[in-house]
């Protein structure tokens, strides 16, 4: 039985690129960082049924909002975590994107990998079902995962549940060298243009990647041509990050999961997150 990968890491020889396309596939988030650390990733084609966009069934919801991050575009510049922090006035130890450096392992001919990570927004995000107080919740018209200021009591419990480390605590801090500015100005966050202020909330609960839900209409839709639309994507020099719609097939996050062949992280926790990786 012929090997998937030899013990350098690469593929055998003795499998074709067909057959190596549907085992990483099948494999799944495990495949890859195999598949990138091996710098196979250059080679596969289209036809990765993994990849299809996720179906809306049982979830009656009229949006399916999620990204799509491509790994070959990714140059590693971090424009999008200064457009995050720029956008929604996120102080020091709170990012809500970040971008992870050579994360798989080293690659062929040094070559670095970068990996943006947002909040995936999983389908089924075990951070809600540990809050004790139900401060963080996924949204039923459009599955976005958010968290009640109001109500977070700061326990952290959902940071400690979420795998992806996609949570951060807010512990009042601003930065110097703006002589505490950024702090005074309001931030857009879910439409309640909150100034921080020691003892008031956000101060003292968790936060997160909303992907930008504040720039929805009141129908709940984006408009990337006007604008509305999440800070990292539409800032990204590369066009390496792509929002969208999952329940529109003719959306560009729909058809780029038909078209490439894509993962998701730790998909084996049952998570079902909304953010993909394309190979």
């Amino acid at each position: 039985m012929a090997q998937e990968l030899s013990q350098s890491g690469k593929p055998s020889e003795s499998l074709s690129q067909r057959e190596l396309i549907e085992r990483l596939c099948h494999m799944g988030a495990g495949a890859l960082a195999a598949a990138l650390g091996a710098g196979v990733a250059g080679t596969l084609g289209a036809g990765c049924q993994s990849g299809s966009a996720p179906s809306n069934a049982g979830t009656g919801r009229k949006f399916r909002y999620g990204m799509v991050i491509d790994t070959r575009r990714c140059i590693g510049c971090r424009a999008c975590v200064v457009a995050c922090k720029a956008e929604n006035k996120t102080p020091p130890g709170v990012s809500y994107t970040v971008v992870l450096e050579n994360a798989l392992g080293p690659r062929p001919n040094d070559r670095p990998l970068f990996m943006t990570k947002p909040c995936f927004h999983c389908e089924n995000p075990p951070c809600v079902s540990v809050c004790p107080v139900g401060a963080t919740y996924k949204r039923s018209q459009d599955g976005i995962v958010v968290v009640d200021y109001d109500r977070c009591i700061g326990c952290r419990y959902c940071i400690t549940g979420c795998p992806y480390g996609a949570r951060y605590f807010d512990y009042g801090e601003h930065y110097e060298s703006t002589g505490g500015v950024m702090a005074e100005v309001p931030s857009p966050e879910y439409g309640q243009y909150r100034v921080r202020q020691l003892g008031k909330s956000p101060v003292g609960n968790v936060r997160k990647c909303t992907f930008c839900m504040h720039l929805q209409d009141e129908q709940g839709r984006y408009d990337k041509a006007a604008g509305r639309w999440p800070a990292c994507v539409k800032t990204c020099p590369g066009h390496a990050l792509f929002f969208g719609d999952f329940n529109d097939p003719e959306s560009e996050v729909a058809r780029l999961l038909q078209e490439r062949p894509a993962v998701r992280l730790k998909e084996e926790l049952g998570t079902e997150p909304n953010v993909y990786y394309l190979l």
